[in-house]
């Protein structure tokens, strides 16, 4: 058996049981024996047994047996399906894979968005997975000159179809300056050249990328701005959409009518943050706090001067 079938396999049954939230193994035999990979053959205990485990160890994707009722089968870690990480974007990425290759006479029917694999990206992973620092040219918007830095890659992440690299600068003190210790987002995409440097590094031992991004919107790190209760009014259908797409993973909604519904959430008014909130347009409206208000009227007068 090929690992793409296996894979197959791992995939429909984790959403079998996603979707069902329990089930018994009957049931699901009953559903695999439906499908054309079962080619008419039973799953075996043993497999399903040995898949459970695989789908543990590459996705960390816990399913376990609830054997005071009937023996039901369910995701005992449902919470980590909500998070992004590199398991969560594999699983939903193989599951579209796998709807699309069994629906190639639809081709034309299907539009996707494409996201660039760039050509430094497998450098990149080369580079953190020797801890290796590495030499860049960067030309950044607005700027004409090309910079070149050499830093540490700590990790890689992929927002609005775009990859970015998020690198580690130390520099010891010195007689004339003090130590300074910080980081820096770099799109791939205005990246010149890079290669791999011989410096080795190793990487802050308290140092996690979820945390490191858990206050922010998209990329936008090092503008000051501080994490804060931010509550906003969504109108219309707009407000289904946040329910169904939250903006961040503290969005917690409030109060709603027929009309609108409120949803707070703890996050920095980063740029890119601003903007995905200019761009729902009359669709939604900042409650609080006051100075996010303030920044958000401003732009919105930046705006219309544009057309006088």
């Amino acid at each position: 058996m090929t690992t793409p079938t296996l894979l197959k396999e791992y995939i429909w049954l984790l959403n079998t049981i996603k979707q069902s939230h329990k089930i018994t193994f009957s049931e699901i035999q009953k559903r695999w024996l439906s499908t054309d990979m079962s080619e008419g053959v039973a799953l075996a205990r043993s497999s399903f047994n040995r898949h459970k485990e695989a789908i543990q160890d590459i996705f960390g994707i816990n399913i376990e047996c609830d054997r005071k009722d009937n023996y039901k089968y369910y995701i005992e870690n449902k919470d980590v399906l909500n998070e992004d990480t590199i398991q969560n974007w594999l699983l939903s990425t193989l599951s579209v894979n796998d709807i699309i290759s069994d629906s190639i006479a639809l081709h034309d029917r299907i539009i996707l968005q494409q996201i660039p694999c760039n050509k430094y990206l497998q450098m990149v992973v080369d580079a953190m997975k020797s801890n290796v620092r590495v030499f860049v040219k960067y030309h950044r918007y607005g700027c004409d000159n090309v910079s070149e830095v050499e830093f540490e890659p700590y990790c890689i992440k992929l927002f609005n179809q775009r990859w970015y690299l998020l690198a580690h600068f130390h520099r010891d003190a010195t007689n004339d300056k003090e130590e300074r210790d910080y980081f820096g987002m770099y799109s791939f995409d205005r990246i010149e050249y890079m290669e791999l440097t011989d410096s080795k590094f190793e990487i802050r031992p308290d140092f996690d990328a979820q945390q490191f991004f858990s206050e922010c919107f998209g990329v936008v790190i090092g503008d000051g701005s501080q994490a804060q209760r931010i509550v906003l009014r969504a109108y219309g259908n707009q407000r289904h959409y946040l329910r169904d797409l939250p903006l961040h993973f503290t969005q917690k909604e409030i109060a709603s009518n027929n009309d609108y519904a409120d949803f707070e959430m703890y996050i920095r008014p980063t740029s890119d943050f601003c903007s995905r909130i200019l761009g729902l347009s009359n669709q939604v409206k900042i409650l609080e706090p006051q100075s996010f208000v303030d920044t958000i009227k401003q732009m919105l007068r930046n705006t219309l001067a544009l057309y006088k």
